[in-house]
């Protein structure tokens, strides 16, 4: 039976209702999705993430702190694509504050996974996820994913390499 347009809002506006509830954040405007913000340490593995409703510059400045909070001490290099959030003015002062600790390298416009390992990543964790799985409420979403990368720093389910 498919489904009308009236009951496929009347579905994603429960889905916004059960993820307030959830994570008691209220800025969800149209749809349900998550965004998982990473880093990877390469060398171990070691993941570093964010779980939000919404990618925004907001979001990817406090992730930024997450980061060099979990890497005190050592040089951050990240690897970025063009994103806008990513070349926010916003963030000029806090990364000239951290000058010389912390680099951002941005990927040519549609460079592809070749140039960046993290991708590689990124496609076995919606693997591991389930990805094209419907879930019946957000909770079970935002849990599995969760698991799936708590689970990774144990046992990586994938490992980094450059192209040669």
């Amino acid at each position: 039976m498919k489904e009308t347009k009236g009951e496929i809002k009347k579905q994603e506006k429960q889905k916004r209702e059960d993820w307030n509830e959830h994570r008691s954040w209220s800025w969800i405007t149209s749809g349900v999705l998550l965004v998982v913000l990473g880093v990877v340490e390469y060398l171990t593995s070691k993941t570093i993430f964010k779980i939000v409703p919404h990618f925004t510059t907001k979001e990817f400045k406090q992730f930024l702190y997450q980061v060099t909070a979990a890497f005190k001490g050592k040089k951050i290099v990240m690897i970025l694509d063009n994103c806008k959030i990513h070349k926010a003015k916003i963030l000029d002062p806090l990364l000239e504050k951290w000058e010389g600790k912390f680099e951002l390298y941005f990927l040519p416009p549609h460079a592809g996974h070749l140039l960046n390992p993290i991708e590689g990543f990124w496609h076995a964790l919606k693997d591991a996820i389930g990805a094209g799985r419907s879930f019946d409420h957000i909770q079970e979403l935002y849990l599995r994913t969760k698991q799936v990368l708590s689970r990774h720093q144990k046992d990586p389910i994938y490992h980094y390499s450059w192209a040669n």
